[in-house]
């Protein structure tokens, strides 16, 4: 016990957060199981650290430990929290829950066998939480962690202090704001970089970003679905070829028979492995209103654009970023699905949205609104896309 809060006091003293994750004030703290899920390199773990580091919980009735320690290979997660509990622990911090076997046994038995512990944990976004879990199912409130926002990053690179927006706002009042912001700020002059490394917070690392990020993509193919879905190891080429015949294949409805053909496997198979992408946050689906899994999507993305800049020989396409860019912004808080056409969106069973990395069509529909890429203001319906980062 003496060396996990040596580890414990060592994280709070080393680890120094580079954002402050609007998240931290969406989470209420006096619920007694809290699971924090997020897709790998998103800052689960500096997420856990900084809640410490605010409450100033330094003293040992807060405890972080990590479920890959070797300890929990021959000790349970219950036996570690009554030992916690008998020397007057309050709150344990656990990361990466799902490393554990039987783990929503486990932290079921932690919630109703100790009533005056309150854990904190973390895990894959793949991991089934609440409804999708019965054994946690009515005593779980869960959380999700994502990459930074375009508001986030540039907070972060321009040492700016940009509120988020609601979409309401940024559709009737953009031409305000942005005359409020581009005086202090120009976002444009930082909005490829994010578009290139900014979602994951490891570009603020010291190491080659691209292969990094490669190493992480793998990470979630090879421990997020292989270990939470119980997939043997033998699949795992067909999941990598099917994430890059997704990628390459353009923002379309997948040709599912295609597929199945191409990596050798059934048609419900690739759509379940598809949904196994989705829920890692490799990719996003995007379905016809009405439309949910298990029926085809009617398009798939990149889940973010530095996923497209890091698929090599795969070309990032502008239009197509763009695209991944606002899709991935408006998923947190809103529905997003195919509209009117092909080349359009539909948010939240209302808005219509055509997203563009330049150029406007030359004849513009009064009931659309457009997302540009490459522009600092708009007017009317037309809207700079870099406005839509400022969600979260």
């Amino acid at each position: 016990m003496e060396a996990f809060y040596k580890t414990h006091e060592y994280l709070l003293t080393h680890t120094e957060a580079a954002v402050r994750r609007q998240l931290m004030d969406e989470i209420n703290w006096d619920d007694r199981l809290i699971g924090i899920k997020g897709t790998r390199g998103v800052g689960k773990t500096t997420f856990l650290i900084q809640y410490a580091q605010e409450q100033r919980r330094n003293d040992r009735s807060c405890l972080y430990i990590n479920m890959n320690n070797f300890y929990f290979q021959g000790h349970s997660l219950t036996a570690f929290a009554d030992e916690f509990v008998r020397r007057g622990g309050r709150t344990l911090l656990v990361d990466q829950v799902f490393k554990i076997p039987e783990w929503s046994r486990q932290l079921r038995t932690c919630y109703e066998r100790f009533p005056k512990l309150q854990i904190i944990f973390t895990g894959s976004s793949v991991m089934r939480l609440k409804d999708e879990n019965p054994i946690l199912n009515g005593i779980v409130t869960p959380y999700n962690l994502r990459g930074f926002s375009f508001r986030e990053f540039l907070n972060l690179q321009a040492g700016t202090r940009l509120p988020s927006y609601r979409l309401e706002d940024i559709l009737t009042r953009h031409e305000m704001i942005a005359r409020q912001i581009l005086p202090s700020v120009n976002p444009m002059q930082y909005f490829q970089d994010y578009l290139h490394h900014g979602f994951y917070p490891f570009f603020l690392e010291k190491r080659n970003f691209a292969e990094n990020l490669l190493k992480t993509m793998n990470m979630m193919m090879e421990v997020d679905i292989l270990l939470i879905q119980q997939i043997e190891l033998k699949y795992l080429l067909k999941l990598k070829k099917l994430l890059y015949l997704l990628a390459s294949n353009g923002h379309r409805s997948p040709n599912v028979s295609w597929l199945a053909d191409e990596i050798g496997l059934s048609r419900a198979t690739v759509m379940n492995y598809i949904k196994y992408l989705a829920d890692a946050r490799l990719i996003n689906l995007v379905y016809k209103e009405g439309d949910e899994f298990p029926k085809k999507p009617a398009r798939v993305l990149l889940h973010n654009p530095n996923l497209a800049y890091s698929i090599y020989p795969v070309k990032a396409d502008e239009d197509d970023v763009a695209e991944m860019f606002f899709v991935n912004s408006l998923w947190k808080d809103h529905l997003v699905g195919k509209g009117t056409s092909a080349e359009t969106l539909l948010i939240d069973n209302t808005h219509q949205f055509t997203v563009m990395a330049s150029k406007l069509p030359t004849r513009m529909n009064p009931g659309m609104y457009y997302a540009v890429g490459k522009k600092e203001k708009g007017r009317d319906n037309v809207i700079p896309l870099w406005m839509f980062g400022l969600l979260y």
